[in-house]
């Protein structure tokens, strides 16, 4: 019997699967307990269906974060912060994720996951800092920092 799994069974199948299995054990097992259903003709479409929408779907995120990526690229897209610095040349308030976020919003209007920038630690010193950042699966980009004295 043909089944299309719905769940990832061990030494099965895989979600989304198409395969030959016992009958009795695909009635018996797999379609009492919503692992899988049996694959008419029907359930094969939605299948495809659900795939090219899933492809649809990740294609458009791909292109957003490309236009994100080129946006963060520019020569212009420098965030700039101005903070109060104590006598060692470091600022009382260190920059973390979240605030950066909030800044390249407010200056640019780029909205970016605070959990997608990579930082090791919070921010405190003065200068020009290059900031890595995911943005989405496996593209990347570089946010540009510039931290003055208030």
């Amino acid at each position: 019997m043909k089944v299309i799994f719905l769940t990832d069974v061990k030494g099965k199948g895989k979600k989304g699967e198409i395969k030959e299995v016992p009958t009795g054990y695909a009635q018996n097992f797999l379609i009492k307990k919503n692992l899988a259903k049996e694959a008419t003709a029907q359930a094969i479409g939605e299948l495809r269906g659900q795939e090219k929408a899933k492809e649809k779907a990740h294609a458009e995120l791909v292109a957003e974060a490309e236009v994100i990526k080129a946006q963060l690229e520019k020569e212009a897209t420098v965030v700039t912060f101005n903070e109060k610095v104590g006598p060692d040349g470091r600022t009382f308030g260190s920059i973390t994720s979240k605030k950066i976020t909030e800044e390249l919003e407010k200056q640019f209007g780029i909205k970016i996951d605070k959990r997608h920038i990579k930082l090791d630690h919070p921010i405190r010193a003065l200068g020009s800092i290059d900031v890595p950042v995911k943005i989405y699966q496996d593209i990347s980009s570089v946010i540009r920092l510039y931290i003055s004295e208030a």
